[in-house]
């Protein structure tokens, strides 16, 4: 099995946390047992061993290469691909009818994960497809569906989103990318687009552009952006790939991380007519966009925790295994050394990783969870379960972003010298895992979002949501004696967070720019609760697990219930001294003087 996640872990946030079996009481999923379960994430795990992990490090050496007219990629990922799409993983989530396997999203989700802490610079085109694939479902017309969706959920086709330009970045109102409509319905479009990944690649016959653009007479800003579809290559009368699109690859990317996935500048109808087909209606692609966008910002989050968690399991072994130093207070020079797990700064490092790596998968876990309850769920509860998934969407992707990032640094830092070579894969572990705080929207970004919208949006329901859903928790563990420390703990956390919160959104009305100038900071604060929440869940389900436990059980539920000890007593008091800043409504970075930089 794959080194790189805990698989008991995963067993024990799926079964005991989250009871992802009540889902196989749905319609929808009734086919579905634990056996089968069990039986993809097993699958998942051997192919991620055999053919994703081997593969990781020659990615990273040997990034793609352009020649001028074509991209190179090590052949080995197609293999790889071959075998993950094979065994159905590309359709996971996809109805039987479709040839898929009818997955809830937490549990295809969790198979992602195994490939994601494998090797995230392969898996990342699948993943992009899978979002592209999931957005043409819900906003293209029936025709371009059925020309493009069986393509892209076998395998065939891949798939992109194309939305920054080299002056907007992540300014979307500012783009200039156009399309103009043409008398057969379609639009030709012209323009370029920059950050592309998957833009372009040698694994698929077609690559499936999602494009923003703006067409003749669009209303300024947002207001006035639509979406197309633009394949790489046009199709014949029998739906095969023919004539080539105008799209042309000006270049590549090089990063510090993620070197396995290109990263592109697209030029379209430069050269030649780019043709492409409108998704939704005019002037309403944002909305269709954020489809994939928010889907995607779930998948950013956990790519993080996934990365952070195999530069911890990588960490973790090494500490076991390596001897170094004594004790303090041993004093015998002939004494035989430790591993240096046994001392306790290393052990500090261990946790911290552990709490945060932890608590952020179970975090994406329970977000997938929420979708699945919004799609099958009590529909009286669907709206409310709707709002509050809006709120996390932020805190989704920031939290796991910069503080399973900071895990992966913390892993270097166990192994030592040995941690920045590249005998070891945590310092790759840590390039890749650095740029998810840009990707899908940067953590400021998310921090505006959460700050300036999500806890404002209807009359801040998603925000009362959340304080019931704590509250509930709280009065469960106040009754639990060994975790009755954290839920005092917790409740007073959160109501500092609602006091700031109010305040804020108060202040926010008659100075927006004030109120928000904080906002990462805020977005900090809002993730530690609402992660401090996620591991007294996992702790009520640890002690009632440890009750019953033996042998390496009785290990298991201890190491969870100590990783909740020390995210409560080291990590959760540090909102406070954020909370008094925020409160202040500081102006020192509002008002720095430009000059004076």
């Amino acid at each position: 099995m794959s080194s790189t996640i805990n698989r008991r872990d995963l067993d024990f946030l799926l079964y005991e946390v989250l009871n992802v079996e009540e889902l196989c009481e749905r319609e929808l999923w009734s086919d579905h047992d634990r056996t089968s379960f069990d039986a993809v994430l097993d699958l998942a795990d051997q192919i991620a061993e055999e053919k994703f992990l081997p593969l990781a490090a020659q990615l990273d050496e040997h990034e793609p290469e352009f020649d001028g007219e074509k991209v190179h990629i090590l052949p080995g990922v197609k293999e790889a691909h071959e075998a993950y799409i094979e065994a159905g993983f590309m359709a996971a989530h996809v109805s039987n009818e479709d040839g898929g396997m009818q997955l809830p999203l937490t549990v295809s989700h969790a198979a992602q994960a195994i490939f994601s802490s494998a090797n995230i610079s392969a898996l990342a085109y699948l993943g992009l497809t899978k979002s592209a694939a999931n957005m043409l479902d819900v906003w293209g017309s029936d025709q371009l569906k059925q020309k493009y969706l069986p393509h892209m959920r076998s395998g065939r086709f891949y798939g992109t989103m194309c939305l920054s330009e080299p002056h907007a970045g992540s300014n979307l109102a500012d783009i200039r990318t156009r399309a103009e409509p043409q008398e057969d319905g379609s639009y030709r479009l012209y323009g370029t687009k920059m950050w592309i990944s998957g833009g372009e690649q040698d694994i698929s016959e077609n690559i499936v552009h999602m494009v923003l653009a703006k067409v003749p007479g669009a209303p300024a800003g947002v207001k006035g952006i639509s979406l197309f579809l633009v394949p790489k290559y046009r199709l014949d009368e029998n739906g095969n790939s023919a004539e080539r699109n105008g799209v042309n690859l000006v270049g590549l990317n090089h990063k510090m991380g993620y070197r396995g996935t290109t990263n592109t500048l697209l030029n379209f109808g430069e050269k030649e007519p780019c043709v492409g087909y409108l998704m939704g209606k005019e002037n309403e692609g944002l909305k269709c966009m954020f489809h994939m966008m928010n889907e995607s910002r779930i998948s950013v989050g956990m790519g993080a925790v996934t990365l952070g968690y195999a530069g911890y399991m990588h960490s973790l072994q090494y500490a076991k295994e390596r001897p170094q130093g004594r004790l303090p207070g041993e004093k015998d020079p002939n004494s035989p050394q430790v591993n240096i797990i046994k001392h306790a700064d290393v052990k500090r490092m261990l946790l911290q990783q552990k709490a945060y790596v932890e608590g952020g998968l179970y975090l994406a876990l329970f977000c997938d969870k929420l979708v699945d309850d919004i799609r099958t769920g009590d529909a009286a509860q669907q709206k409310d379960l709707a709002i509050f998934m809006d709120l996390l969407t932020p805190i989704v992707k920031a939290w796991p972003s910069d503080y399973c990032l900071k895990a992966n640094e913390l892993a270097i830092q166990v192994l030592g010298g040995a941690g920045y070579t590249r005998d070891y894969p945590v310092e790759r572990l840590y390039r890749d895992n650095r740029l998810n705080p840009i990707h899908e929207g940067t953590n400021g970004i998310q921090g505006m979002d959460l700050l300036g919208r999500k806890v404002r949006m209807n009359d801040g329901y998603g925000y009362q949501l959340l304080v019931r859903y704590l509250n509930e928790t709280i009065a469960e563990a106040k009754n639990t004696e060994p975790l009755n420390e954290y839920a005092q703990s917790l409740e007073h956390a959160l109501q500092a967070l609602s006091a700031t919160t109010e305040h804020l959104t108060s202040a926010a009305s008659e100075d927006i720019k004030l109120a928000t100038a904080n906002s990462t900071v805020y977005l900090n604060a809002f993730g530690h609760v609402v992660v401090a929440w996620q591991w007294l869940k996992q702790a009520l389900a640890a002690n009632r697990g440890l009750a019953a436990a033996q042998g390496d059980d009785q290990d298991f539920y201890r190491g969870k219930l100590a990783a909740c000890r020390y995210f409560y007593r080291y990590e959760l008091p540090q909102i406070h001294t954020q909370l008094a800043l925020l409160d202040q409504l500081d102006d020192t970075c509002l008002n720095m003087p430009e000059a004076s930089f």
